[in-house]
């Protein structure tokens, strides 16, 4: 899709020019007037722009990508011919890619997508409920947008099929639309009913507009200076504070009991064969079932290649006489510091532990594989050199030991397999998006960034209770000096959130993108943004290309 069919949520609101004030009837452009004309087919455009979500948050090579492969947390190492790819996967941990990176057009072009089918939502005469949906949908796209190219191409409803390039929203811009836009829908919003006193997290929520707001309010000043933000206004920390309030008041969520059934095939309460209960801190996830294809009209996303991206080609699943699956693409890893960060008492987040309905089906453990893999009988897995298969600590971005290439790297298994739906796209797991636990983690933020280290620490330890870690006795924003300080809150989000895709936009809110780790020396602040794709600067001249590309 051309960049010049991409859409706004807005009604011709936008002020196109150095003056970034919304127009004062916005409110009254966000609330339709009508009950819907061919209700029918609204919803079948709106579960449309639902399953749209589905390439960008879910494929391996998409957002988690670029969230996640340019962060000290994961990388790609081209393992002989495997995973080379032109050096597609390298650059993006080393910080070296340049402006013609297939990733970064792809996730543009799906962005895009996803603003264009959501305001032909807007425009076929949806309820209320049904407009206020797509105007979440679209500002989660218009957030990506911001947050991976700081450039928001949009379009008005009236004029969105027009064939006219689009605007662009400046950062300031795309920040006040998006504030304006989300406080907006958020009283014409209601919750799915699950008949469990749970929130159904598969369609949007009033608590999933307030998690976008505190995600917009709490990095607003990265997005306005990425190389040097701003101190955090006052204003907007205590409403971070006060929207994280009313999603912990609204009872819909608590803390999951074992950390891995946030992920595993029974976090949806479908596939009781795993784990030890269900999931209770969905905000906004897809809501993937066992063997079902769709549910109330969105597809299932096939998350398997959570598992299947990081697992060995030999790490198959076998009950009995049967063989569940097949080989894993043995890709993706993390890096021996990652791993080492975890404290003594923080085992039940670092995991490389047994998961009921998985370890004793396969032997294998899930969280940060790290050792000798053996299969359900405790026998020795085997690489295909005929090697004992053990995930090793050290790791590079191009292995070049024939006979340890195929073992480096701590693999994560954060998403526990579905055997009984290996392959396909029907497992059980529901892909997390929106998580009650980054919630309280948020408002500890925005406690921290007010001078209120009381409040943050107890929220932090709420967490950390939860984890059956150790409380911490004292809590800062970050360490500029070692990213890994159990004491900051940096520190804790990663080991939280970790492969959820946070991590790229939290060290550049921390201001320590650009600092070395493990195989990425100190870089250009030009990666503090990913190139606007040629394809699209020919598209939209309104487009322009961002610094260094």
């Amino acid at each position: 899709m051309k960049s010049h069919r991409v859409s706004i949520i807005l009604s011709a609101v936008i002020v196109l020019s150095a003056c970034t004030k919304l127009d004062t009837k916005l409110h009254d452009s966000l609330t339709p007037t009508t009950t819907g004309g061919s209700n029918l087919d609204v919803q079948a455009l709106l579960n449309n722009t639902y399953n749209s979500l589905i390439t960008p948050l879910n494929n391996q090579d998409q957002i988690f990508s670029l969230q996640e492969n340019t962060t000290d947390e994961c990388l790609v190492p081209t393992r002989g011919g495997d995973w080379d790819d032109n050096g597609v996967w390298r650059v993006l941990h080393a910080h070296t890619w340049d402006g013609t990176h297939t990733q970064a057009l792809s996730v543009f072009i799906n962005l895009g997508q996803i603003e264009s089918n959501a305001t032909t939502v807007l425009a076929a005469n949806p309820t209320t409920e049904q407009a206020a949906q797509a105007y979440f949908l679209k500002s989660l796209a218009q957030y990506y947008y911001l947050n991976l190219y700081g450039q928001v191409p949009y379009r008005t409803v009236q004029n969105y099929n027009s064939i006219t390039a689009a605007p662009v929203l400046t950062p300031q811009q795309a920040i006040d639309t998006l504030v304006t836009t989300l406080s907006s829908i958020i009283p014409n919003m209601t919750y799915a009913a699950t008949g469990n006193g749970l929130a159904a997290p598969y369609k949007a929520s009033p608590d999933a507009a307030r998690f976008l707001l505190m995600k917009v309010l709490l990095n607003k000043q990265s997005f306005l200076n990425r190389e040097n933000p701003g101190a955090a206004e006052a204003a907007d920390m205590q409403q971070v504070i006060t929207l994280g309030q009313a999603i912990v008041n609204s009872g819909k969520y608590s803390l999951t009991q074992h950390y891995f059934d946030n992920f595993g095939p029974n976090n949806g309460g479908t596939a009781p064969g795993y784990g030890w209960g269900i999931g209770t801190e969905a905000i906004f996830s897809f809501p993937n079932q066992q063997g079902v294809s769709q549910v109330s009209g969105i597809n299932s996303v096939g998350v398997n290649a959570r598992w299947m991206m990081t697992l060995h080609y030999n790490s198959l699943g076998h009950k009995g006489d049967g063989i569940y699956g097949s080989a894993g693409w043995n890709g993706f890893s993390t890096v021996a510091d990652f791993y080492n960060s975890f404290g003594a008492s923080d085992t039940m987040r670092r995991g490389n532990t047994y998961y009921p309905g998985v370890t004793n089906k396969s032997g294998l453990k899930v969280g940060l594989v790290q050792g000798l893999q053996v299969d359900e009988n405790g026998a020795p897995r085997k690489d295909r050199n005929g090697n004992n298969l053990s995930f090793n600590l050290p790791v590079n971005l191009v292995e070049p030991d024939p006979n340890t290439l195929e073992d480096d790297g701590v693999r994560i298994i954060k998403y526990p397999p579905d055997y009984q739906n290996y392959n396909g796209g029907q497992q059980g797991n529901q892909l997390q998006i929106f998580r009650y636990a980054d919630v309280l983690l948020m408002m500890a933020e925005a406690q921290l960034r007010l001078n209120n280290t009381a409040e943050a620490l107890t929220l932090v330890n709420q967490l950390r209770t939860a984890r059956l870690a150790a409380p911490l006795a004292t809590i800062t924003l970050v360490n500029p000096s070692n990213l890994y300080d159990e004491t900051t809150l940096l520190s804790e989000r990663q080991k939280e959130l970790y492969w959820e895709s946070w991590r790229r936009e939290d060290l550049i809110r921390f201001g320590v993108f650009l600092k070395p780790w493990a195989l990425k020396t100190a870089d250009d602040p030009k990666y503090l943004l990913f190139p606007i794709p040629a394809t699209q600067l020919v598209a939209n001249p309104n487009l322009k290309q961002n610094p260094g590309y």
